[in-house]
């Protein structure tokens, strides 16, 4: 039996279309990702029930405080009225939008809410990726929010207000860089981090389960374009075959699912069943390991929502009430 050999050009193109089919990939992913953060907060189909009227009374908001060299590196900082307790415990929400936009002050509606129940809390900015900044990656993303945290407990407490313990939040991109926080930094918080919650974001990289975008099909193309988009997200050249040991390792610095055991911290998050940014798949693993591992945790399934979370106002509400009440359990007022 004969075997055609390949012409090195040919060898090439074929590499360099490959190549192409990841980067077109990528490029969808984040188009997709950066509209798609559209709050149900923004909207107020709750009639005011999660937002405040800001005002003195209420509590102060210290704004584009900085916790690094770099442009993006600022917070909000709001912190209440009543600066009577001797210590008070931080909320810290990061912004939705793809990773590539987004900005805190977008979130200044639930920030100012969790401020009105006795918490300090703070809106984190991180360098986005993008053309101004091609460095950029969820894994550089989020050790900008690891940085910020000492800064943050450090700012409130030169406002009289001393932090002694804390819990992260997130929606979409912020989502993610949340639970990566909770679940891998935990350990190494100045404070000690007692629950997270979030909504929509992506928790793991496994091709079959980001269907949305083609990567099940197990083709050299799809294959290609799983390592492309995963990769510019880590930071790293994906080299590892998926599937293995090798490649769960590479990727774990981006996978909060990678970091579950029986010390996990408390966990609340939502999903949509028919979200095609984030793959539904990834959240179901989310769920098994949180169950497996007897993690406390409430799972929100949106059953007729994309990844905004849009037609199930009904969940939706369930889900923020259940924010009042893990923080009751959790971190409550002293």
């Amino acid at each position: 039996m004969s075997v055609k050999a390949t012409h090195p050009d040919e060898r090439r193109a074929k590499k360099k279309g490959r190549v192409m089919w990841g980067f077109l990939y990528l490029f969808a992913f984040l188009a997709a990702f950066g509209g798609s953060a559209v709050w149900k907060l923004k909207h107020d189909p709750f009639g005011g029930e999660f937002q405040v009227s800001w005002n003195d009374s209420v509590g102060r908001v210290y704004k584009d405080l900085a916790y690094g060299q770099g442009k993006a590196n600022r917070f909000d900082l709001y912190v209440p009225a009543d600066n009577s307790k001797s210590s008070y415990g931080l909320i810290v929400y990061l912004h939705a939008g793809g990773f590539t936009g987004g900005d805190k002050s977008g979130d200044a509606g639930i920030l100012t809410w969790l401020c009105s129940k006795g918490y300090v809390t703070a809106g984190i900015n991180y360098t986005l990726a993008g053309d101004e900044n091609p460095d950029a990656s969820v894994y550089s993303q989020s050790m900008e929010v690891k940085a910020s945290i000492p800064v943050v407990i450090a700012e409130a407490e030169k406002l009289g207000y001393r932090i002694d313990e804390m819990a992260i939040s997130g929606g979409s991109a912020g989502g993610c860089l949340a639970l990566l926080y909770a679940y891998r930094d935990a350990g190494d918080s100045p404070v000690p981090v007692k629950m997270v919650f979030e909504a929509a974001g992506p928790s793991s990289f496994y091709p079959q389960d980001w269907k949305c975008y083609g990567f099940d099909r197990g083709s050299e193309e799809s294959h290609a374009a799983a390592r492309t988009l995963f990769g510019v997200m880590a930071g790293k050249t994906i080299r590892s075959a998926f599937g293995t040991p090798e490649y769960e390792e590479e990727i774990k610095d981006i996978s909060a699912l990678h970091w579950i055991s029986e010390n996990t911290v408390p966990t609340l998050v939502a999903y949509g069943k028919y979200d095609k940014v984030q793959p539904f798949e990834s959240s179901q693993r989310l769920l098994r390991a949180l169950e497996e591992n007897q993690v406390p945790h409430d799972y929100y399934l949106c059953e007729h929502s994309g990844h905004g979370l849009q037609n199930d106002n009904k969940v939706y509400g369930q889900y923020m009430r259940k924010i009042t009440e893990y923080l009751a359990a959790y971190m409550p007022v002293k």
